[in-house]
């Protein structure tokens, strides 16, 4: 990258200035390019799930109306939250080698193995947490057309609606979402923050800057457990990419029937999860060809490795397919914050992550046309990786 030549070099004032000149103009430029469907993308009549459950239909609309080999099977014991990793953040903090060496050892199992963990103790005041839960699920409660001032244009992923729909005939998920970029700076779009609550924009702003934060510090520590240098991912990334999801999730009468977001894995290089307090537990991840539901542990967030992740690092720490079920009874909110490379950015598999015991699997791609792949694709699973993938016939 350009920009971190600058620091790796004693250059001229003058020509500093010109190349961060050059690396705004082309950042921004990419930024302009927000991926927008080819052609006109019909989508048919979407019913908003809030508003349907207020009505409380006798039969569910046949679009949420999943396949039989989709339908969740809804257990009747749920797993508990141990079962999935568990990181202290604050251990890592510890000046005791031992334990820092032993953390990494944790950390580098649960990004090998599972994909997923839960994160404790890690540094963001709770309050910010409290505050942007209470936003987010004001705004949800806002009446319907107030929502709709911010709409999410058939075949975009930002404003509110439902993401990923591109035909009039694709099942829909059981799930209002809110979607917002956040940095850098280009990628937002202003009249999509909502003036309604009136806290929401500020509250956004002070959590996003807190996630960038745990973001780039995690992957100082998943660069060291692997065996890497610990700023290789910040140096690489650039001006990394951040945009939040946040996703509503009412009960609803035939939760056999319906997904509440269908399967996938993340194009990002990290994911981070909050869950809602007291709420239903909706994640599920793919383990062993099985469904787990992610128990919420109180003022812990849910991390997981991107497809970004899974490239650069060869396919050693793998993105996970995860999926949401929806509850009979109760509702669930989450905010989901993706934090990813810049556009403008080559991605492929680290030089020190292949040998010949690991050939290289993934394909030199630049960050932006994949991005722009993934967002113009409905969600199916991994599907959208094999754009990345050596050998790999991808899909249309």
């Amino acid at each position: 990258m350009l920009i971190f030549s600058i620091y790796k070099y004693r250059l001229s004032k003058s020509f500093q200035v010109n190349l961060v000149a050059y690396q705004f103009l082309t950042v921004f430029q990419f930024c302009a390019m927000a991926p927008v469907p080819s052609l006109p993308v019909q989508v048919g009549h979407i019913d908003d799930v809030q508003e349907l459950r207020k009505t409380k239909p006798t039969t569910i609309p046949e679009r949420f109306v999943r396949d039989m080999g989709e339908r969740p099977k809804l257990a009747a014991t749920l797993s508990s939250p141990t079962d999935i990793p568990i990181i202290d953040l604050s251990k890592l903090m510890n000046r005791a080698k031992d334990e820092q060496k032993s953390v990494i050892l944790q950390l580098k199992t649960a990004c090998e193995e599972w994909g997923f963990f839960q994160v404790v103790n890690h540094g963001i005041d709770l309050g910010v947490l409290e505050n942007i839960e209470k936003v987010t699920k004001d705004f949800f409660m806002l009446p319907l057309e107030e929502k709709q001032k911010y709409p999410m244009a058939p075949g975009t992923v930002q404003g509110y609606g439902q993401a990923f729909v591109f035909s009039e005939n694709q099942k829909l998920d059981w799930c209002n979402m809110f979607a917002l970029g956040v940095e850098p700076p280009c990628i937002k779009n202003p009249k999509l923050w909502p003036s309604k609550p009136a806290d929401f924009r500020e509250t956004l702003e002070i959590y996003s800057r807190e996630i960038r934060k745990l973001c780039k510090n995690l992957l100082k520590h998943i660069a060291v457990s692997l065996g890497l240098k610990g700023d290789v991912f910040e140096e690489m990334f650039g001006v990394a990419v951040q945009a939040v999801r946040m996703n509503y999730y009412p009960p609803c009468s035939r939760p056999d029937l319906v997904l509440g977001l269908s399967p996938h894995s993340d194009g990002s290089a990290l994911t981070v999860l909050q869950q809602g307090k007291n709420n239903s537990v909706g994640l599920q991840i793919l383990k062993d060809n099985a469904w787990v539901p992610v128990q919420p542990i109180p003022n812990a967030l849910v991390i997981n490795i991107g497809d970004s992740i899974e490239v650069l690092t060869n396919g050693k720490y793998k993105s996970v397919e995860h999926r949401a079920v929806t509850h009979k009874e109760k509702d669930r909110l989450s905010i989901v914050t993706f934090y990813a490379p810049s556009y403008d950015i080559e991605l492929g598999p680290l030089p020190e992550l292949v040998d010949e015991k690991n050939p290289c699997r993934y394909r030199r791609y630049n960050h932006g046309d994949y991005s722009k792949h993934y967002v113009t694709h409905k969600l199916q699973g991994k599907r959208t990786l094999d754009f990345a993938k050596i050998e790999s016939n991808t899909y249309t």
